[in-house]
Parts: C-alpha cells; sequence; structure tokens
C-alpha cells in the first residue's frame, strides 16, 4: 500500500516502538494521523506537528480496556476524517503479574478495536476497505515460558489476526489483515523484568532473558512500516534485529468432512 495521502489510525502511538512508527509513518506524506492512546503527550505531538504540517495529527484519548472508549475514539474520528485507510494496534503491556490487564490490552483490546474499525473499513456497509496490522510478538509465535500470561494474550493476537485474513473475508469486507511480531526490542516495556514475570521466584530463563540480544526500536519501527507498504494478506512477520522474515505456519490439522 502507498501511505501518501492516506489516514491512519495509530493505538499505542506514544510507546515505545509507537512513537518510532509514528515518525517513520510521517515521512510518507500522510493525510492525517490520529493517535489513540491513555495519556497524551503533548510533546512529542507538537514536534510532528511541527515537522509535518501537511498532516492533520490528532490525539483520541482511549482506554484500550474500554469498549466504549474504543467506539468513542473510532467515531469522533470518522466524524473528522470521512474515513480511515490503515489502523495499527500497537497498544501493549508485558506483565504477568496483572493477568487480567495483560489479557485485556495485548488481546480482548485488539479484538474489540479490530472489530469497531471494520464497521468503518467494510466495503459491504459502505466503507473503502484498507489495511489493519496488529502487533503480536516473537511470543506470540513460540510460548515463552517466563512470561505466560503474556505469551497466551500474544498468541492469541496471532491466531485472531491471521483467522481476520481469510480470503473470504478479505473478499467481503476489502480490509487485509498482517501480523507483526516483534522481537526484543530495547522499550520501557523490557525494563524491570524481573518484577513482571509469571512466578516471583529466580529462574535460570530470567538470566537467560536478560543476555538476549535486542534491536533498536527505530530499526524495529522502519522494518514495520516497510511492511505495512509490502505486506501481503495474512502474512505474519517477525522483525528481529533489524531483520524481517515471513513466517510460515503449517496446517497441523484440517477437518474431516463427512
Amino acid at each position: 500500500m502507498d501511505l501518501a495521502g492516506k489516514n491512519v489510525v495509530y493505538l499505542g502511538g506514544f510507546g515505545g516502538i509507537g512513537q518510532k512508527c509514528v515518525q517513520e509513518l510521517l515521512r510518507r506524506q500522510l493525510k492525517a494521523l490520529a493517535v489513540f492512546d491513555l495519556t497524551e503527550n503533548a510533546e512529542a505531538l507538537a514536534e510532528w506537528r511541527t515537522g509535518t504540517p501537511g498532516t492533520d495529527i490528532f490525539y483520541q484519548q482511549v482506554d484500550i480496556t474500554k469498549k466504549e472508549d474504543i467506539e468513542a475514539a473510532y467515531n469522533a474520528t470518522a466524524e473528522r476524517l470521512g474515513h480511515f485507510d490503515v489502523v495499527v494496534n500497537g497498544s501493549g503491556l508485558m506483565n504477568d503479574r496483572l493477568v487480567e490487564l495483560t489479557i485485556q490490552i495485548n488481546l480482548l483490546g485488539v479484538i474489540q478495536s479490530t472489530l469497531t474499525a471494520l464497521e468503518y473499513m467494510d466495503k459491504s456497509k459502505g466503507g473503502r476497505g484498507g489495511l489493519i496490522v496488529n502487533i503480536s510478538s516473537v511470543a506470540g509465535l513460540q510460548p515463552t515460558a517466563l512470561m505466560a500470561i503474556y505469551s497466551a494474550a500474544k498468541t492469541g493476537t496471532t491466531s485472531f489476526t491471521r483467522s481476520m485474513a481469510n480470503p473470504i473475508y478479505f473478499a467481503h469486507s476489502g480490509v487485509s489483515f498482517v501480523t507483526i511480531c516483534p522481537g526484543f526490542t530495547e522499550t520501557p516495556l523490557l525494563d524491570d523484568i524481573s518484577s513482571k514475570t509469571t512466578f516471583t521466584y529466580h529462574t535460570p530463563m530470567l538470566d537467560m532473558f536478560n543476555r538476549v540480544r535486542r534491536q533498536k526500536p527505530e530499526d524495529c519501527a522502519r522494518n514495520l512500516v516497510q511492511a505495512m507498504e509490502q505486506a501481503k494478506n495474512g502474512a505474519v512477520l517477525m522483525l528481529e534485529l533489524g531483520e524481517t522474515q515471513e513466517i510460515d505456519i503449517p496446517d497441523f490439522w484440517k477437518p474431516q468432512i463427512e
């Protein structure tokens, strides 16, 4: 997709990867960018508006755990822009001590945001189609025992997004789906990890976690935006150490039809 002249909604745009992605997106001469997040970053907004005066950039306060917040933000954005072409569900939390909140933000919020966005984007309902990008994780590709709750939520996001990319749905709605699975990225999400693990006792996994190589958020952002421009519907992409790899997930089961 050529992003020039497009209207983009970015959930979690003030986060570690999110801010870098927004900066990368604004280099594409967007028509408009709506940032949905819990707390406004006025300094970042002012900087983006000054640097890209040709793009309508605005903020919508959204608590991703509240369906009514999500619906209100999309409704206000649709009224302002008329339509949106791209949605990036990038809100995230990694803290297994907060079980319900981890599931609400990383999985239920993605589902509610996606389904709400489709009400406006679906061609069969008068929309223009478009692209929805859901940010999962390498923990959504491979179980991560150190963070079992986070891993479960991200695996759910991967499976949900792959399901939404079904060709039958795409033919109906005109909305394509891409799953992004970043590897370890140098953001506050990984800070103080020993206080966020599933269990409180020390394990060798924690020692290994602290030695894993991490990519820069700007490298992750660059590859994420390139994926938005190039990836096909249904793609599952791992963004690891500055590289992009498409993941081929095989079919392990097929129903036996009578």
